[in-house]
Parts: C-alpha cells; sequence; structure tokens
C-alpha cells in the first residue's frame, strides 16, 4: 500500500461526492506537535461513506496534506509512505511507497531506512500529521543560579534567567518513533515538554559557561539571544537533533537577575569605574564638600558651632581635598591636551592619523587644522571663525590628500573629487 498524487482537476469542488474518504490533519494549534488524521464532513449528507470501519482507510481515500505538515500513513503501526509537500493523495492498495520528501530531501529517506519501517497489517491504518512550523512559546527559568565568570569584573558572578525557547522538528519520522507516545490521538509541546526542558536547563547551564569562556560580558547575555540559541544547538545536537529530530529554533530571555553578592561585586566595580574618571572623581569631591556645609548649616548645636566643626574639618582634610581637586584638574588638562591632537571618525574610534583605525576612513577636512587664506587664522571647522570666510581646501576620498575646493582630480593619486 502507498500513496500518490491526485490530479486536482478530478477533485473538483465535491471530495466527498467522488471519494469513500477524505482526510485531513485534527486541529493544530501553534504549541500543537501531533495531531491525528480526522474525516472532512463526517457527518455531511452528501458523504456516501457511512458504515467505514475504524482503522481502515478504504482503497481510493483521498490524504489532504496541507503547509507545514508532515503527513505519515501508518499500517499496523508501521510507516508505509509519508509526504511533505502540500497537496492531495490518493491511498493505492496495489502501490509501493511513494514516499514524498518536500524540502527534507535526502535526510528522511535515510530516516525511513534506518529504521526499517514497512511491513503491512491489515485493518489496523491511520494517519498521523506532524506540525513542522516553529513551534513557539515555551517557557523555561533556572531554579538554582547559574555561575558565570565575567572577565570585565574578574569576578565569578551568579545568575537566574527566564525566557522563552522554541523548537523546529527537523526530522519528523525520527521524532514520530523517538518523542511521541504510543497510541495517543493528539500531542502538545507541554505534554512530553517536562524531560526535555530538563535537558534544556541543563544544556543551558553549559552554553551560558561557554559564552563566559569566551569572553561575553555577563549584561550582555540578554542582548545575544541567536549567540545562545547556536550553543544551545551545539549543546543538544547528540540529544535532541540526531536522536529525536527536534533542534532549537531561538531563545528570547525575558529577564537575568542575580544574587546578592553578584550584584555588590557588580556596584562596587561599576563605582570604581566611575571614580576612574577625574571628571567623576572631582565632583564627588565638590559635593562631599557641599553636602558637609549643608549638614553644618543644620546643625542641631546651632549653625556656628556646626560651621566651626566644618572649619576644624577643613583644616584637618584640608590638605588632601586640595590634593585630590589638584590631581583631578591636571589629570582632566592631560587628557584635554590628549584629545587635541585626535579626531574623532564618523564610527565612534578617535584617531590621530590621516585615516581611521577601526574603518579605514580618511580623516575629515573640518577636523584637520587650515589656515584661512583671507585673514590668515588657523581653524579646524568649515569657516574661519574670526572672518567667517569658508574652507577652500577639501580632501581627496580615496588617499586623504588636501586639495583645492575646485579640483576635479587629486594630483596625489588621481582619484575623481
Amino acid at each position: 500500500m502507498g500513496i500518490i498524487r491526485a490530479a486536482v482537476s478530478s477533485l473538483g469542488g465535491s471530495l466527498a461526492d467522488q471519494w469513500q474518504e477524505v482526510i485531513k490533519a485534527d486541529a493544530m494549534s501553534d504549541t500543537t506537535v501531533m495531531a491525528s488524521g480526522v474525516a472532512v464532513r463526517p457527518n455531511d449528507k452528501r458523504n456516501q461513506n457511512k458504515k467505514g470501519t475504524k482503522g481502515v482507510i478504504s482503497n481510493g481515500s483521498v490524504i489532504m496534506v496541507e503547509q507545514n505538515q508532515f503527513m505519515m500513513l501508518t499500517d499496523g503501526g508501521k510507516i508505509i509512505d509519508y509526504s511533505a509537500e502540500p497537496g492531495y493523495y490518493t491511498v493505492d492498495g496495489a502501490s509501493a511507497p511513494s514516499l514524498f520528501n518536500g524540502e527534507f530531501d535526502k535526510v528522511i529517506e535515510h530516516t525511513f531506512e534506518r529504521l526499517k519501517f514497512g511491513g503491512v497489517t491489515p485493518r489496523s491504518q491511520s494517519v498521523y500529521y506532524i506540525n513542522t512550523q516553529e513551534i513557539k512559546n515555551i517557557p523555561f527559568g533556572t531554579v538554582n543560579p547559574i555561575n558565570y565568570f565575567d572577565n570585565f569584573y574578574n569576578a565569578e558572578l551568579y545568575l537566574r534567567c527566564h525566557g522563552y525557547f522554541s523548537i523546529r522538528i527537523q526530522d519528523p519520522l525520527k521524532f514520530f518513533a523517538e518523542a511521541i507516545p504510543r497510541n495517543a490521538e493528539k500531542v502538545d509541546i507541554q505534554d512530553i515538554h517536562k524531560l526535555y526542558l530538563s535537558e534544556f536547563l541543563t544544556a543551558l547551564q553549559t552554553s551560558i559557561g561557554r559564552m563566559s569562556v569566551d569572553g561575553i560580558r555577563i549584561s550582555h547575555v540578554t542582548s545575544k539571544s541567536m549567540e545562545l540559541a547556536q550553543y544551545l544547538s551545539t549543546a543538544l545536537d547528540t540529544d535532541w537533533t540526531q536522536r529525536r529530530g527536534m533542534a532549537i529554533e531561538s531563545v528570547g530571555i525575558s529577564s537575568i537577575s542575580y544574587d546578592e553578592q553578584s550584584k555588590k561585586l557588580i556596584d562596587m566595580r561599576n563605582q570604581g569605574a566611575m571614580l576612574s574618571d577625574p571628571g567623576v572623581r572631582e565632583g564627588y569631591v565638590q559635593g562631599s564638600v557641599a553636602r558637609g556645609i549643608e549638614a553644618a548649616g543644620s546643625n542641631k548645636g546651632g549653625a556656628m558651632g556646626g560651621f566651626m566643626g566644618v572649619n576644624m574639618g577643613m583644616n584637618t582634610a584640608g590638605g588632601f581635598m586640595a590634593g585630590a581637586s589638584a590631581s583631578n584638574q591636571a589629570q582632566m588638562e592631560r587628557e584635554k591636551e590628549a584629545n587635541a591632537d585626535t579626531w574623532q571618525c564618523s564610527c565612534g574610534a578617535r584617531n590621530r592619523g590621516k585615516f581611521c583605525a577601526e574603518c579605514g576612513k580618511p580623516q575629515p577636512a573640518a577636523a584637520r587644522p587650515w589656515v584661512c587664506a583671507k585673514c590668515g587664522a588657523q581653524n579646524t571647522g568649515k569657516f574661519c571663525a574670526e572672518c567667517g570666510a569658508k574652507n577652500a581646501e577639501t580632501l581627496c576620498p580615496a588617499c586623504g590628500k588636501q586639495v583645492s575646493d575646485s579640483a576635479k582630480f587629486c594630483p596625489e593619486c588621481g582619484g575623481k573629487l
């Protein structure tokens, strides 16, 4: 027994009148992974097959296959034919399996041969459909914190994460044989996901550890959904893809939380990073002085007593505050001088040469000092700051050489301007 493709023109508009049975997939939601075949309009007055026996698909019956469905025809529990191509198929008791692979190509043929489906036991025939759409919105959450060594913080941190993942069934024959409970009429992913969720969480811990080894910052994990899906696919390849014919399609992390110790370490590191900026440090010093004076004004012993205390404190710590402030000011001046010799490219990188070290773009003419031909003033903008004259020079986009604004070709490289 097998199936052959039915000519659409012969079906007309009344399949129930022309064939003993017309079978389609039972209703499928976006989380249904398998559904049985059911008769189309079984109670329709025009349906002539009123005495059909359950478990027997009449010779000449029609099976419908829609988009993103993988249909299997079974006899005695053995898969004897299948189709992954949308269309109408006629059950032919005399034909050999036709095996319409659709987009699955040689993978399904290999599985069909390896699992050695075949053999016919009379009067136990069924049609099953596997959903080959992306099965979405499968929730997950880590019960226990996952350790994550972050090179940026140079610390072992611990996180919990929650979100959703999706799968796609890549080899429906494997999936039907290994993941679907026997004698089930319809299976939802929530019916079978408990074991797979445990395996997923184990692979998630392995994948997050892999991201740590690869140097991804812990704060960037949420934005690395595609990379995480690839890590998970690799980790689950043997258990899911090779054994069960399904694979991770995508992973979306909705929230990441840290344990208390990790929060303290991250806050401490971030505060240290801010205070490494001399401008922030100077603001902190000045703010400390202002807060001290404000507190003195509200002193319960009287403002005068408070200010006397401030004066004594300033005499004691004044040398430190003055030294800290002088150090901050000196570092800001050094950074200002260093930045004065650099220019910022449109890609964000700061450079000293004529070309950007990151993207190779030439330094814009407006960023390079030029002497006004009218008044002799030195400028960096497009117009002279003294007399308002426009910069008469421009840069060659090929070699970066300054050329006359009226030139048509670069005298250095010959490039067209």
